[in-house]
């Protein structure tokens, strides 16, 4: 049988058993070794079924991805993410949407501790959306802003996806963590303007919190020792050369639940919660990382990913078109597949490409990262505003992507920046050896 058509078959079942509501993994996991078997025989295929996932559970590198987010979940149940948000209602809820400033503000705060975007996104809806809509913020602006603001947690180091952007490309992962400091933080100051001019024009749904003295404002920082104490030990040691990234993810998750107990805020109930859903999120991400093990060896024999470099090579519109083409093929699969999806689909065609065509893998990592952001928030998968709505039932779906579309806007005008001024980026990692 043609090899493109089989490739294309198992695109085509892919996203078939996608519509059918099978998660992401197993869609990917299927169609790639039912595809491999196809065109290798039943034997190998059921070897490859059997190898790929003792392979991937076994990785040490992919150890970081547990440990990032089991220092996230101690850092929530320790009130991590409370004491942010309340620092940020100190010094900015007396402004006009200054409590839509402050949920910004705690979600980069919180991403600094927390790799993963979904759990910014659920842990700031529970902080901070309560408290919003208590001080008559409208709900679907409200609810659209924590998921926009949930992104920044796979932007700021440390993040989950460049730690796999890093290990698939074979890319310094401390230099992308490096990278990643200064988009994360335009992001924060570009969210702020934004909810600066939804306030600016619809006052009514920003209102004005009290005015806090400045006693009570400094007091408010006090309680982030712990916060900034874990971010300054795990990102310190790395780039102080203490320890690796794999190191750190383990003595940062070590360090949340030392602290959390040392408080008294954790106790055996809490850290069995932290521990459980740290297992549900990491099994649901290697899940996802062995399906597309599996749909990428698939692709390899069918030579799709070898053709498609070379077709993205030689196209007719200059390196930076190539460039505009991929983040709109990201935007499109934004809509339908999760981000960890994208990186692990689409890496292994788009990056050999790019440096094939003269880009810098460490500026392209953070492009990249910045579109699979967007399909976090947008119609109709949108994970970030599923997990929002799942947690405040009596906001709609269509609230809250009205409420994420400012925000998608801001981010565009963001990627095409970076896009257009690399030394944003770059910036950072030239200090790292």
């Amino acid at each position: 049988m043609d090899r493109d058509l089989v490739a294309l078959l198992g695109f085509v079942g892919m996203f078939a058993l996608m519509a059918l509501r099978v998660p992401i993994g197993v869609a990917m996991g299927i169609a790639g070794a039912g595809g491999f078997a196809l065109l290798s025989g039943v034997k190998p295929g059921l070897n490859l079924l059997a190898n790929v996932p003792l392979s991937v559970v076994t990785d040490y590198n992919l150890a970081v991805i547990p440990m990032f987010i089991l220092m996230g979940a101690f850092a929530s149940r320790a009130g991590m993410s409370t004491e942010l948000f309340n620092a940020g209602r100190a010094w900015l809820g007396h402004m006009r949407g200054g409590l839509a400033m402050a949920a910004v503000a705690a979600c980069g705060g919180f991403a600094a501790i927390n790799g993963s975007s979904v759990a910014t996104a659920a842990t700031m809806s529970q902080v901070a959306l309560p408290e919003m809509r208590k001080a008559g913020y409208d709900p679907g602006i409200s609810a659209g802003l924590i998921a926009a603001g949930g992104t920044l947690g796979i932007m700021i180091p440390p993040s989950v996806i460049f730690v796999l952007y890093g290990i698939m490309t074979e890319t310094d992962v401390t230099k992308l963590f490096a990278a990643g400091v200064i988009p994360g933080i335009m992001a924060v100051a570009f969210y702020f303007f934004v909810v600066q001019l939804i306030a600016w024009r619809n006052p009514d749904r920003m209102p004005r919190g009290p005015l806090f003295s400045w006693g009570d404002r400094f007091r408010s920082l006090r309680d982030l020792w712990a916060t900034i104490l874990l971010f300054i030990g795990v990102l310190g040691g790395i780039y102080g050369g203490i320890f690796t990234v794999e190191e750190a993810s383990g003595i940062g998750a070590t360090g949340a639940l030392i602290i959390g107990i040392a408080r008294g805020r954790l106790g055996p109930k809490e850290i069995k919660a932290a521990l459980i859903d740290t297992l549900r999120v990491s099994s649901a991400i290697m899940m996802i990382v062995i399906g597309a093990y599996l749909f990428g060896y698939f692709l390899t024999i069918t030579q799709f990913t070898q053709k498609s470099v070379d077709f993205l090579v030689h196209l007719p519109v200059g390196p930076y078109g190539v460039l505009a083409l991929i983040m709109v093929g990201y935007f499109i699969l934004g809509a339908v597949m999760d981000e960890l999806a994208m990186i692990l689909l689409t890496v292994p065609i788009v990056f050999p490409a790019m440096m094939q065509l003269g880009f810098d893998p460490v500026w392209f990592g953070v492009i990249i990262v910045m579109a699979v952001t967007f399909g976090m928030i947008c119609p109709p998968v949108g994970i970030n505003v599923f997990v929002i709505n799942s947690i405040a039932r009596d906001i709609t779906l269509t609230r809250i992507y009205r409420g994420t579309m400012p925000f998608i806007a801001i981010d565009v005008a963001r990627l095409v920046i970076l896009c257009a001024f690399p030394a944003i980026s770059l910036w950072l990692p030239g200090f790292v050896k």
